[in-house]
Parts: structure tokens; sequence; C-alpha cells
């Protein structure tokens, strides 16, 4: 059986009808819309986030790329690769207010929206607002409202279910559009590195090249036991995608898995005082964000990268929801203090609330027990 985002379990073939997937994927965002805003970084390799010297890069233009730079790589590493890389400070409000304006097409065709990110998202057309009969006459009207109210170019993917549209979307990216039907859908998931399917991260797909699993195919030749055993619960999902079947429906009422931030500092931080204030304008942008919401936490988990890129993690979960800003500074503060002394220098912290849920209000008042 194959299990969805929250753990239910669903019996593959129960669909009542094939359904009609779009997974939209902005091309390069948050590069794009700096190169949309500013005509001279056009046609140039820009990096959002870091600096010459510091950070990470939070996302890299097309032209970026062609040098290999990623989101996620340290900036060093990434100037490194492109010498004439140039680094914008990222713009967040604006980032939200385009996605928003894209967000407002999608409604137009269905209300059943599941946004993964910024810049991504998955429809279910089966039933849509428009009564249009072709997911891929949707998809292709979405892309060119995209490129009319926002001047920047989406790749979509379309396909009977989640996996197979998400591996469409990257098919024929950027500006693209890519359709997998029921008779492709087996062929196409047999060919491809066991890499790009969506769900199966670096470390996985070395656990399963060193058992011999390097493509589609191999992954299809092994029995669910099998999986199972090497893969745990994600054993079932595994098998079934390598067949081009999953049955996760796209939920509208996704829940976000986690609240986090981070920050990279100009220069390395030694002493545990100045680490803690550090700790102090992460914690509030993390509870800025999160309060207000009927959302609560129950782990908290502290974040540290040292001078020489080593990172490390530590985490605390309480039995009941934390209660408030000066809750969350406290265990950060407390995971910190475990971590010292240290003998280098701390190059980035980050705090992110997890295990999110909505909470009776009687829990809300309970103060956190902490493991």
């Amino acid at each position: 059986m194959v299990r969805d985002e929250r753990d239910q379990e669903i019996e593959p073939g129960a669909a009542p009808r094939q359904r009609k997937i779009i997974h939209i994927d902005m091309d390069a965002f948050f590069a794009s819309v700096e190169q949309r805003d500013n005509p001279e970084l056009q046609g140039k390799p820009v990096a959002v986030g870091g600096s010459r010297e510091r950070g990470v890069v939070a996302a890299a233009s097309y032209e970026a790329r062609k040098f290999g730079v990623r989101s996620a790589m340290p900036s060093l590493v990434a100037k490194r690769k492109c010498p004439e890389l140039i680094f914008v400070k990222p713009r967040f409000d604006v980032y939200k207010s385009v996605s928003q304006q894209i967000r407002e097409i999608f409604s137009q065709h269905t209300p059943i929206i599941e946004p993964l990110s910024l810049d991504e998202a998955y429809l279910d057309v089966t039933e849509n607002l428009q009564g249009i009969g072709s997911a891929t006459e949707i998809a292709e009207a979405i892309r060119a409202r995209i490129r009319a109210a926002t001047h920047l170019t989406a790749s979509a993917g379309v396909s009977y279910n989640k996996f197979l549209a998400k591996l469409a979307s990257d098919h024929r990216k950027p500006d693209g559009l890519f359709v997998i039907t029921p008779k492709m859908g087996p062929g196409f998931v047999e060919d491809l590195p066991v890499g790009r399917f969506h769900g199966v991260g670096p470390a996985t797909t070395a656990k399963m090249n060193r058992l011999g699993i390097h493509t589609g195919l191999d992954l299809r030749a092994q029995s669910l036991g099998f999986l199972r055993e090497h893969f745990g619960k994600s054993g079932a999902y595994y098998y079934w995608i390598s067949r081009g079947i999953d049955e996760r429906p796209v939920r509208a009422d996704r829940v976000r898995k986690s609240v986090g931030a981070e920050n990279t500092f100009s220069t390395d931080l030694t002493s545990l005082d100045e680490v803690c204030k550090a700790l102090v304008p992460i914690v509030d942008k993390v509870w800025r964000y999160f309060n207000g919401s009927q959302m609560r936490a129950r782990t908290v988990t502290l974040k540290v990268k040292f001078a020489d890129f080593q990172q490390i993690t530590r985490s605390r979960t309480g039995h009941v929801a934390v209660s408030g800003h000066d809750e969350v500074l406290h265990i950060a503060v407390a995971l910190l203090e475990g971590v010292f002394p240290v003998t280098k220098g701390v190059r980035l912290l980050g705090v992110t609330l997890s295990a999110l849920g909505e909470e009776a209000d009687d829990d809300r008042r309970q103060p956190s027990l902490l493991l």
C-alpha cells in the first residue's frame, strides 16, 4: 500500500477515476525575479543570497547553473566555480507577492491546489472550474497567464499522478511542458536514475546504488519485502513509484511540516555569550512567522555550522506544544549550551520548529515537558 503525506494507507487501484494532475514549477524563481526587476542582471550569472565570502546560495540563475552553481552551495565554492557570479540580497516580500499572483492564476482553474513552496505547486484539474477537458490545455493556459502577468516563465508537468507530474515538469526545463500519459508512465520511470525520483535524496540514492539499484527498472525488480527491509515504511512508496503508481491525492489543506530561519555571520563567532546574542533575532524571526497561526510545534531544532563547514543539529521534543517565544529561546539556548565549548568558530545558526499540528486550547496552556 502507498502512504500519503499524512501516513494514511491507500490501496493501489482504489481511485474511482483517473486523475489529471499538473505540477507547476517556476524557472529559477528568485533569480528570475531579480533579473526581471534589474535589467543589468539579465543574461548574467546571478546568485540570490550569500555574499562573495560568506553564506550560502539561496537560488541561482540558469546562467550561473551552467558553471555548476546550485542552491545551498557555500558562496566561496560558488565564486570559485563562477568568478563572474553576481550576488544579490534576497527580497522575500517581493517573491511572496509574485507567488500570490501566480496562486491567483491557479485558483481560476481549480480550488485543489497544493503549494510546495513559493515557486511550485500541484493542481488537480480532473474537474476544473472552466470545464476544460484537456489538462495539457489548462497547463498551457496557466503558463501563458503567468508569463503575461509576471513576465516570468514556468515549467509544467502533466500526468495522472503527482510523482509523474513532478518528473514531467523537470523534463523540459526551463520554460517547457511535458506530458506523461498512462501508457508512457511505467516505461518512462524504468530508464531514469533513481536519484531523479522525487523523494529519493542523495543518501537514499547512495544506499540504493550499494544494493545494485541504479534505475527505475532495477528498483522495479526488487520485491516489496526487500524494499521494506532496507528502507522501512518508505519501501512501499518506492515499490509503487517504480511502476508509475502514486495515489497520493493533491491536498488543498496540506499542512506545513516546519518553520525555520537561519543566519550566516559576517565573522565567525567563538564565545557562548556572543552566539547566544546572535540566536535572539533568529528566534524572533521564526516566532514572527509562526505566531498568529492555528498551528503549534513540539520540536525545537538548533542548527550550527562551523567555520570549516561542519554542520550539526540538536533537537528537543515536548509532550505538548511550546507555549511562546521565550520558551523557544530558552530551549534553543539550552541546546546551544550543550554544544559549547567549541574549538572552532560558528559560521551559521538556525532554529526550526517542527512536529506541527493543531492543538486544543487546554494543551496550549500547559508547560512543555522536554525529553
